[in-house]
């Protein structure tokens, strides 16, 4: 019997996990086990030595390790083994990496050069969408037209979760004027394309993306989807935003996956941050 398939089973139809993060975790587990052998006769000191051997950077060991955590969880809720080899795992620290993001300043100045591009009022209009509410590059790529709402977005974010996020003015009339100029196409997405897919793909997007910064004067490797979800954040806590409104527009499960954007505040909003905030026990220690 193949446990790894059993595993991934329920992740899918219990936790509604994606496709990609399905494979991750098949990946993972089969690489575990083709090299430790039975994963249901494993000792706590084989997990350890596996992973003690990978040659990776610490965020993929990590990765693996609570990928084989998460299975020996499953297994010990089915009862299936009787002692979980994982319970008691030591992996090294892994330093916290700061969220890069551009200035409000360097984000006007990449929508305005976005009207240099061919598929210019395309292109501004996801640049408005993704810094006006924070969305995921996948979430924003995979847009169907019942998520516009006119003044919010209805998003189906990780593990089938749905989220409502607001849309400024500015934002609300690009997307109008994208819509009118896609016009009535034959297509369930916003953004539409020839891919596979049949909507834009997150490395059309990318690429897009990256040329804009360059006519706009800015360093492309500093240019991402993620980092515009990442100014999104940083900006909105810097204007004073609560922290748990801007955990629930980035859809963020945990709180602490939120609480890193106060590392790039200045120290006096960040004092602000941690007095106001209903979790200031939790002190975000200086940088």
């Amino acid at each position: 019997m193949n446990y790894i398939d059993i595993f991934l089973e329920a992740l899918s139809a219990e936790k509604g996990r994606s496709q990609k993060t399905l494979e991750a975790y098949s990946s993972d587990l089969t690489a575990a086990q083709n090299t430790i052998g039975d994963l249901l006769n494993a000792s706590d000191q084989d997990i350890q030595n596996y992973l003690s051997q990978l040659n990776e950077k610490p965020s993929s060991i990590a990765r693996k390790a609570s990928a084989l955590r998460s299975f020996y969880k499953f297994l010990m809720l089915e009862k299936i083994i009787k002692t979980n080899p994982t319970s008691n795992l030591e992996l090294p620290k892994r330093g916290r990496t700061l969220p890069k993001y551009l200035s409000p300043e360097e984000i006007e100045l990449l929508i305005s050069s976005a009207t240099d591009i061919k598929t210019s009022i395309r292109l501004r209009c996801m640049i408005e969408l993704l810094y006006a509410s924070g969305l995921r590059v996948s979430e924003l790529c995979e847009l169907p037209m019942t998520a516009n709402l006119g003044d919010r977005l209805l998003i189906h974010g990780k593990g089938a979760k749905e989220r409502l996020v607001p849309m400024h003015q500015t934002a609300q009339n690009a997307l109008y004027t994208w819509l009118q100029y896609r016009g009535d196409i034959d297509s369930k997405y916003i953004f539409p394309s020839n891919s596979n897919t049949g909507h834009i793909t997150r490395d059309g997007f990318f690429k897009i993306l990256k040329k804009c910064a360059i006519l706009a004067g800015i360093e492309p490797e500093r240019v991402s989807p993620h980092v515009l979800r990442h100014s999104f954040a940083s900006h909105l806590l810097a204007g004073g935003a609560n922290l748990r409104v801007i955990q629930t527009m980035l859809g963020h499960e945990d709180i602490s996956t939120t609480q890193i954007y106060t590392h790039v505040l200045p120290k006096q909003l960040r004092d602000t941050v941690e007095s106001a905030h209903p979790l200031a026990h939790n002190k975000i220690k200086d940088i």
